[in-house]
Formats: structure tokens, C-alpha cells, sequence
């Protein structure tokens, strides 16, 4: 594991760098690292360290959420309304339904299938989105209009709403069936996520006042406690919905509110543990990415991925109709929100393995959105937000 651990690192940090130069998108290289040193190309991982890897994705994902948290604004978001709320669930929304009407027709497979299909491509990635947002943020582009804060705070949330229509969707094709109540599970997770980090947010405010801790201890403290939110996720599930990463944010945005230049010290230490949870969560997502896959996606397959982002693109426009946004800032809203990675590689096997018959042509759309959406995604906000976005 040590030595798989030495060689993500620097190949990952060299294949990075090579990209940079080039003028592309760092993660570029990340995911090409773990691509090339994955199961499905050289094998050169440790099998312990693949067994983790899910773990590992989580605890680089906490790590961003917590910067998001500590970066967002409350307030920021009161006043984008409307349209910050419409983002969390009518881009997947109609992302899901242009796959439930194309798929069958392009891949010739059923509806149940496309609806899984949509389901799996609906959720746009966090691990691209989150970290440039956060960037935006605090080099001031597109803030003063929430563009931002806006496309961040929908990515947090538009997984959780797909991840249950993929179960539900799930479930139904195993034949459990589809229960309409369990769309109101969408709601109660947000809601008790949100809650849950509060409270957690209000007890670290409270110790951090109470007991005289360094920054460093702090940050394991803020770490620990984010840890605990999302494993009582899994905990919690035979009970009630709840959303641990949200839970997360929430914390950050806590302390943000209550303790603003701790928030701020606090920023700085999580963004220097995110130059190494960003190298493991990419490489460790391409290592996830099953390359032979790709053998069944074909010109069908490019089309279908294409044609639901521009379903996913028109809903980005809705949701941000009525607002002051410019033509260029709403393009740039739509397609910011259009790259895939993590969801995609932690869910996109889950039907071949369920026996959905149509589950390998899943899994090659999969692979293939990720290798297409989160390079174009990525390299379209780094290239154009500061000609689109105002400072």
C-alpha cells in the first residue's frame, strides 16, 4: 500500500503539473493517473488500498464540503432564492427524463433501464464543481450576483435527490417497486442534514469558546466531527433520511456565521489538506474507472450523453429566469454545471452487478460521461469564468 501510495503521488503530481502546462485542467492528469495505475490498466495498486478507496473518496469529499461551508455566506444564498433552490433538483430532473426518452430509441433498451441510466448521469459531480466554486468565491468573480455560491449549493444538494431516484428506480426493477413516499425522503434528508450540522457547528462554536485549542487541533476537531455526520448517514438509514454531507457544509457554515475569522484561519489549513485529498479523491475515481467499459459505447452513446446535457443545460436556464444574469453568466451557469466524475464512478457498476440486464451498456455511458464531461466541464470554467464573470 505504501508503495501504490508513493506512486499516486508522484506520478499524480507530475501528470497534473504536464496538464496544467498544457493549459488543462489539473485533474485531467489525477484521473489519468489512476486510469493507468488502476485494475483495468497496469494494476500497479495494492488491493488493501482499493478495498479503502470508497472511504478515501469520502474523506477527500468531506474535506471540500467544509471548505464550502466555511466559504458560503447564509446570507448569499437568502438572496439568490428562487433560483439556487430550482438548481438542486430541475437540472437532474430534466437530465433524467431526456435519457428516459432518448436511451431506448439510441441504446434500444427499456424505460426501467433508461430511468436507471438517467438516474446515474443526473448527478453532477462535486469533486469538479465544489473547489472552482469555492475559488470564484474568494477571488470575487461572479459573487456579487450569487452565480457562484448558487451553482455550489445546488451541487451539494442535486446528489442527494438523484442518489434516491437511482434506489427508487432500483427497487423497482428488482421488484420491491417505486414508492412515491420515498421522493419525500428528499426533503427530510436535506432538512435533518442541514440541522444535524448545525447543532454539531453550534457544539464545536461552543468548545472552541470554551476551551483555548490550537487551529491545528481544531481542524482535527472539525475533521472528527464531519466524520461522525456521515457515518451516522449510514447509521441512521433503517430510520430516517439523512444527509451527512450536507450535514457537513453545514458545519462549515456554522462557524463561518458564529466565528468569522476563525472561519477564515480555519479555510486556509483545509485548503493546504486539499492539495493531497484532491490528488487521492481524482486518481482514485479514475482508478474506479473500468476502461474495457468502453467498448460497448459507441457514436449512440456520445449522442445520448450529449443530447440529455443540453435537457440539463435548458433547465439551468429556467431555474435562473427572472434574475439579473447576463447572457454570458447564464451560459456560464449551464455549463459549469455540467461535469461528472464521482457519482458516476461509486454508483455506475451497481446495476451490472444487480443483474440489470442492460447493466454493462449503464456502466459504458458511465465511464464514458466521465472521461467526456469532467474535462470539457472543468476546462470551460477555468477558461472563461473571468470573461463571463464580473469581478
Amino acid at each position: 500500500m505504501i508503495y501504490s501510495i508513493a506512486l499516486i503521488l508522484i506520478l499524480g503530481f507530475l501528470l497534473s503539473s504536464l496538464f496544467t502546462r498544457l493549459q488543462l485542467p489539473g485533474l485531467l492528469g489525477l484521473i489519468l493517473t489512476g486510469i493507468l495505475l488502476g485494475p483495468y490498466a497496469m494494476d500497479l495498486m495494492a488491493p488493501e488500498l482499493l478495498a479503502i478507496s470508497a472511504d478515501i473518496r469520502k474523506i477527500a469529499l468531506i474535506v471540500i464540503l467544509v471548505r464550502a461551508g466555511l466559504t458560503v455566506d447564509l446570507g448569499d444564498l437568502k438572496k439568490i432564492g428562487r433560483p439556487a433552490v430550482l438548481m438542486t433538483f430541475l437540472p437532474a430532473t430534466f437530465e433524467i427524463l431526456a435519457v428516459i426518452l432518448l436511451a431506448p430509441k439510441l441504446l434500444g433498451i427499456t424505460l426501467l433501464e433508461a430511468a436507471i441510466l438517467g438516474a446515474v448521469l443526473g448527478a453532477v459531480s462535486p469533486a469538479v464543481v465544489v473547489p472552482r466554486m469555492i475559488m470564484l468565491i474568494e477571488s470575487g468573480y461572479g459573487k456579487a450576483k450569487g452565480i457562484p455560491q448558487m451553482i455550489l449549493a445546488g451541487a451539494s444538494v442535486d446528489d442527494v435527490y438523484v442518489i434516491v431516484l437511482f434506489t427508487s428506480f432500483m427497487g423497482m426493477y428488482t421488484g420491491s417497486g417505486f414508492k412515491a413516499i420515498t421522493l419525500l425522503s428528499v426533503p427530510v434528508s436535506i432538512a435533518l442534514g442541514l440541522l444535524g450540522g448545525l447543532l454539531v457547528g453550534l457544539g464545536l462554536v461552543f468548545l472552541f469558546r470554551t476551551f483555548h485549542i490550537r487551529d491545528t487541533m481544531k481542524v482535527m476537531l472539525v475533521l472528527s466531527a464531519s466524520f461522525l455526520l456521515v457515518t451516522a448517514e449510514d447509521s441512521l438509514a433503517k430510520f430516517i433520511p439523512f444527509s451527512g454531507l450536507l450535514g457537513v457544509m453545514a458545519v462549515g457554515a456554522t462557524l463561518l456565521k458564529r466565528r468569522p475569522e476563525l472561519a477564515k484561519r480555519l479555510n486556509n489549513k483545509f485548503s493546504k489538506i486539499w492539495s493531497a485529498a484532491e490528488i487521492f479523491l481524482f486518481v482514485l475515481v479514475g482508478s474506479a474507472v473500468d476502461i474495457s467499459a468502453l467498448r460497448g459505447a459507441g457514436f449512440a452513446a456520445v449522442a445520448l450523453i450529449f443530447g440529455a446535457l443540453i435537457f440539463r443545460m435548458v433547465a439551468v436556464f429556467l431555474a435562473v429566469s427572472g434574475t439579473k444574469l447576463n447572457a454570458k453568466e447564464r451560459i456560464f451557469s449551464a455549463m459549469a454545471y455540467t461535469p461528472k466524475a464521482t457519482v458516476q464512478a461509486a454508483i455506475g457498476s451497481i446495476p451490472l452487478a444487480a443483474g440489470v440486464e442492460a447493466g454493462s451498456i449503464i456502466l459504458s455511458v458511465a465511464v464514458l460521461a466521465i472521461i467526456l464531461t469532467a474535462p470539457i466541464g472543468a476546462t470551460f470554467i477555468d477558461r472563461t469564468y473571468k470573461t463571463f464573470l464580473t469581478k
